[in-house]
């Protein structure tokens, strides 16, 4: 598991369109679910049989649906209680992790159990806080954004320390670092709100309505058409949806997926064994092509060599980035030297303005310029890249349980494969 990764997603949006459920509520709500009985859930969770009734009532009101039947022989979930529940059960494993994952004391023993530390946090708004901070590594900038003070915030720390019995952030010339044990539990924070956060759009799915939030993590080649397609889709058919989109090279939003922090990555997938705690689900088979603009010399050549192709000028990604590498091997396999770019850049505005005012070429998924290439400004040459071959699908987390938001909108991506989508635009 891996706590470190590049801030892509701000800070305090995990806590928006989160129910402003009180964890202890949570976990009162899951330990009668469990016993069928408020008065035997009382007695496991060490409170009174009224207090725990007091936290369903509010459980229920803040979330706006019955979770029990109240019934002679127990306490029954209903449908909405049957939703919340699988949430519930998450988030105290996530607080079970997150005490296996902090340093036990000189006796061996584990500073606290996962339910003193969820009753710790307490709220949504106080997982964001920690999050937030272990995300930015700045006091003021954390306070400014949640609108609370300073002091509340390190008054948050020091409690959080007290109860875990490690040092979870230290003060540094770049701002207050978060410690090994305070990363961890940052990680296990945004898991836990992602968990929150789905929710409410797990109620309104019952009520027949698909609404809430779902986070995209979005590699080059979905960006063009396939994406904004689903997207578009998606809004057509459920206008209550709010879709956000993370660019970022495939290593930060991996990370971010583990953490909940996006609900799922589209574009090239990974070999298995080096993405094993995430579930790929491939849609199509892509390959790089030789592009150029409409006119370009080489459209009017019968056979194009690689003779031809040294001669050129060419603009391409940066060294390590996937189509770059599949390249050269595709040059290396045929007994040739990879071309040296002129230009090397990930903008892709930059690269369609070079292709279509030079006779540079590129390497690149014809997906990737679909529209100029349609339109016939831009075209792809008539030479096969061999081992240029690669998959694009979906990965989710492994175990992850999908909101009716991210299932909606994996499901306008699939229907978009299956019009056709998989076809790249055609040779010059």
């Amino acid at each position: 598991m891996s706590t470190s990764r590049k801030k892509l997603i701000d800070p305090d949006a995990a806590v928006r369109a989160v129910p402003q459920v009180n964890l202890r509520h949570l976990q009162a709500f899951a330990a009668v679910a469990a016993a069928g009985s408020v008065t035997q859930a009382a007695e496991a969770l060490y409170r009174v049989a009224s207090a725990v009734t007091r936290a369903l009532a509010e459980l229920e009101a803040a979330l706006g649906a019955q979770l029990f039947e109240r019934k002679a022989r127990g306490m029954l979930l209903t449908v909405y209680g049957e939703a919340v529940l699988p949430r519930a059960r998450r988030v105290a494993q996530e607080f079970a992790g997150a005490c296996q994952e902090l340093p036990a004391g000189a006796d061996g023993l584990r500073p606290l159990d996962a339910r003193t530390l969820q009753s710790a946090m307490f709220s949504a708004r106080r997982l964001a806080l920690f999050a937030g901070l272990a995300e930015l590594h700045h006091m003021p900038t954390v306070a400014q954004r949640f609108g609370v003070t300073q002091p509340a915030l390190s008054a948050l720390v020091r409690e959080l320390e007290s109860r875990t019995g490690c040092a979870l952030f230290v003060r540094s010339a770049q701002g207050v670092q978060p410690t090994r044990a305070g990363a961890q539990l940052a990680f296990r924070c945004r898991r836990a709100l992602a968990e929150l956060r789905a929710i409410g759009s797990d109620l309104a799915a019952i009520r027949g309505v698909v609404q809430g939030s779902v986070v995209v993590g979005a590699l080059p080649l979905s960006r063009t058409r396939l994406l904004p397609e689903a997207i578009a889709a998606l809004l057509r058919n459920h206008p209550h949806v709010h879709v956000s989109t993370v660019e970022s090279p495939y290593e930060a939003l991996a990370a971010a997926l583990r953490s909940g922090d996006v609900d799922f990555i589209i574009g090239a997938l990974r070999p298995p064994q080096q993405v094993r705690d995430l579930v790929q689900e491939p849609l199509f088979e892509d390959r790089i092509a030789l592009v150029a603009r409409a006119g370009h010399p080489l459209t009017r050549r019968r056979r194009i060599g690689f003779a031809d192709l040294m001669r050129a000028r060419w603009v391409l990604s940066r060294r390590g980035a996937p189509a770059r590498e599949l390249l050269e091997r595709s040059f290396g396999q045929s007994g040739q030297s990879a071309p040296e770019p002129a230009v090397e850049t990930g903008d892709l505005a930059l690269l369609r303005g070079l292709l279509q005012a030079s006779d540079m070429l590129t390497a690149i998924s014809a997906h990737q310029l679909h529209y100029e290439i349609e339109a016939g400004t831009l075209v792809v040459l008539d030479f096969a890249l061999e081992s240029t071959q690669r998959t694009i699908g979906i990965a989710q987390r492994d175990g992850a349980l999908a909101s009716p938001c991210a299932r909606a909108l994996i499901d306008e991506i699939r229907a978009s494969v299956r019009q056709g989508f998989a076809r790249p635009p055609g040779r010059a």
